[in-house]
């Protein structure tokens, strides 16, 4: 059985995002979100690379920062294991739900997340390599549940994904670029395609970080 979310209001977690916001102008030099078209009218499934504890929080930044600027949200939702939901409960009321891998529940997690999809205007925070990863990584490898939780949407949903780089340069302070790529929808999805596509633009924001030094190739 999955542990269900309880999200606050999210005039609520609209504050919350706001002491973010006053957080990070304290802990980081700049944070630049280099934007893609926000389809009216949908929910949205937001993906990014999985590297730090941060990564949460940079993600609701980006919600209310730049998404609900064009779409007004409702509510967010965020699939956590379920380990990590049971120590930390009161996730729940940020919108965290559980999937526990490798057991029966996991459809359920599924079909949950899916319902919350079915409805404009909600969002669901989703990292699809499962894992924590060093944030170097040149190429994402996508877990399957991305495609899985596509296929069980009934409503108009857009995929977004985010190619999150964070460097120093000249300040004592890191930088964070959010890269935003427009996934297309569930009703064109195709798993192939969205991974080629996502892999392309990580490259290339990896890339257009890069000052001065010329790559030959990528590491695999």
């Amino acid at each position: 059985m999955i542990i269900k979310a309880k999200p606050l209001p999210v005039t609520i977690i609209k504050w919350t995002v706001l002491f973010l916001a006053w957080f990070f102008r304290r802990r980081f030099n700049k944070m630049i979100i280099n934007g893609a078209e926000i389809k009216p009218g949908h929910s949205y499934l937001f993906m990014s690379n999985h590297f730090s504890f941060w990564d949460g929080f940079f993600a609701l930044y980006v919600c209310f920062k730049f998404i609900n600027k064009q779409q007004k949200l409702k509510t967010i939702y965020i699939m956590s294991v379920k380990k990590q939901l049971e120590k930390n409960w009161w996730l729940k009321y940020f919108g965290s739900f559980s999937v526990a891998p490798g057991s029966r529940s996991v459809d359920e997690s599924l079909d949950y997340a899916a319902d919350k999809l079915d409805e404009p205007g909600n969002i669901l925070l989703y990292y699809p390599q499962g894992n924590l990863e060093s944030s170097h990584i040149r190429h994402i490898e996508f877990k399957d549940g991305v495609y899985e939780i596509t296929q069980r949407i009934k409503g108009d949903c857009q995929l977004i994904w985010s190619s999150n780089i964070i460097e120093y340069f000249e300040s004592i302070k890191p930088s964070v670029y959010f890269n935003l790529l427009d996934c297309g929808t569930n009703k064109t999805f195709d798993f192939d395609a969205l991974k080629i596509k996502v892999n392309k633009h990580h490259e290339q924001a990896i890339q257009n970080q890069i000052r001065f030094t010329e790559e030959s190739g990528f590491y695999r």
